[in-house]
C-alpha cells in the first residue's frame, strides 16, 4: 500500500543488486529536492553501499566512502532543515539523515545520506506516548497510517522527510531483512547501481 501526499511529482528510479524502487521529491521540500537531482545529475549515487540497516527501522546509503569506485569525495556542506508537518516518517518515506542534536542543534541535513524508513505499525496509546514526549500532535490520517501501514513516527519533525517510495517496498523489506554485523553494517553488499531521472 502508498499513501501518496503530492501529485505531479519528479520522480526517479533507484537501481540496486536487490531491486528496483520508484521514488518522488516533495516540492515543499526545495533545498532537499535541488541538492538530491544535482547529485543524481552528477551520478554520486552510483556504487553506494547501504550502509547501515535495521530491520523494523529504516535502510541508509549516500555515504561516498562506500562507493565501489572508491574515488574520495568531500561534500562539505549541510542543508536547513525543512520539516512539513504533513510528510511524515511512514513506511517508505525518504528522509535525510544528519548528525545528533548534541553537535546540530539546527538539526540540519546531510549532503548526501538519506534512509529510507521500514518501521512497524504502532497502537494508539504508543502514538499518545510519542505525541506527549516530542510535543506534537498527528492527524487522524498520520495515525491511521502509523497504525495499518507502519513507520518510524518518533522522528517526526526531527529528520526532514522530502520524498517517498512510490513502487517497491518489497525492496525495502528485501534489503531490511539482509543480516547485519557491528554499526548495522550488512554483511553482504547492498548496492545503488543508479539513480535515474524518470
Amino acid at each position: 500500500m502508498t499513501i501518496s501526499c503530492q501529485s505531479n511529482a519528479q520522480t526517479y528510479t533507484i537501481e540496486t543488486n536487490l531491486g528496483n524502487m520508484r521514488v518522488k521529491l516533495y516540492d515543499q521540500t526545495p533545498l532537499h529536492k535541488e541538492n538530491f537531482e544535482k547529485l543524481v545529475a552528477e551520478q554520486f549515487y552510483d556504487g553506494v553501499l547501504f550502509h547501515r540497516i535495521i530491520a523494523g527501522f529504516m535502510i541508509q546509503t549516500g555515504n561516498p566512502a562506500t562507493k565501489s569506485d572508491s574515488i574520495e569525495i568531500d561534500l562539505n556542506y549541510t542543508i536547513p532543515a525543512e520539516f512539513v508537518p504533513e510528510y511524515f516518517h511512514k513506511k517508505g518515506a525518504l528522509a535525510a539523515a544528519r548528525t545528533g542534536d548534541a553537535v546540530n542543534p539546527e538539526k540540519r541535513s546531510s549532503s548526501s545520506q538519506f534512509y529510507i524508513v521500514q518501521g512497524r505499525t504502532y497502537t494508539d496509546e504508543e502514538l499518545n506516548q510519542i505525541e506527549e514526549r516530542l510535543q506534537i500532535e498527528f492527524s487522524e490520517f498520520q495515525r491511521g497510517i502509523y497504525k495499518t501501514v507502519g513507520g518510524t513516527p518518533f522522528l517526526d519533525q526531527n529528520y526532514t522527510v522530502f520524498g517517498e517510495v512510490i513502487e517497491g517496498l518489497d525492496v525495502v523489506d528485501a534489503i531490511a531483512s539482509v543480516p547485519t554485523g557491528p554499526g548495522d553494517f550488512p554483511e553482504k553488499d547492498i548496492r545503488i547501481l543508479r539513480i535515474v531521472k524518470d
